[in-house]
């Protein structure tokens, strides 16, 4: 199970302003998981992972705060390159190095106005990985700088930004294990403040043992 959970982690992290800008503010996303394991069902992995997730994003940072009954935040501190994840049954918080990736993309492919959401028209990015696929549906107009994440290999986020130089509105992962679809329900352009992604004062750490 906690090999499981990793994957969910590595797979996804789990991601509006004028053009040309880097969107500031939150996006919060509807999240439904259906289970390939048959000991477990797809209420489990929605209830330990979450069906609301609200993310948030400032220049190389980004925030996800989820109402998962196992998953709680996950923190990317730019300056470290490192991502701080909290779990209900670990006091401290864990730290994955994005400088390294279980997984690996062995093909991209790029779609040019494939569907509307939340009424902007979004390209599709196929990206075919060592553990499965990964479909995610994006608008320029909510940009992200990929020169700021070229370091963040972990969950082929790079990988990701590099190509679609956005952030992403709906997300389809697929993988032995799970299917993922993961749909922005709103966008809220805000200031954030520095502070705001950096871990909670006295926070324990350690790295990850997954």
């Amino acid at each position: 199970m906690k090999s499981t959970l990793l994957i969910l982690l590595t797979t996804f992290l789990s991601t509006i302003s004028s053009y040309g800008q880097s969107f500031e503010g939150k996006i919060i996303y509807s999240n439904t998981y259906k289970s390939k394991m048959p000991n477990v069902a797809d209420e489990q992995f929605t209830a330990m992972m979450g069906s609301i997730q609200e993310y948030y994003i400032k220049n190389g940072d980004y925030k996800s705060v989820a109402n998962g009954s196992l998953l709680q935040s996950q923190n990317y501190v730019n300056k470290e390159n490192k991502l701080y994840t909290k779990m209900a049954n670990s006091e401290a918080f864990l730290w994955d190095d994005c400088a390294t990736n279980p997984d690996e993309v062995l093909k991209a492919e790029l779609n040019k106005e494939v569907t509307v959401i939340l009424g902007y028209k979004c390209d599709e990015l196929i990206l075919t990985c060592k553990s499965g696929i990964q479909k995610y549906y994006f608008n320029s107009k909510f940009s992200v700088d990929p020169k700021l994440f070229e370091n963040h290999k972990f969950g082929n986020w790079y990988d990701f930004v590099s190509k679609a130089n956005a952030l992403p509105l709906k997300s389809l992962i697929e993988n032995a294990q799970f299917s993922l679809e993961s749909n922005a329900t709103n966008i809220t352009e805000m200031k954030l403040d520095n502070s705001f992604f950096a871990l909670p004062p006295n926070s324990k750490s350690m790295k990850s043992p997954y």
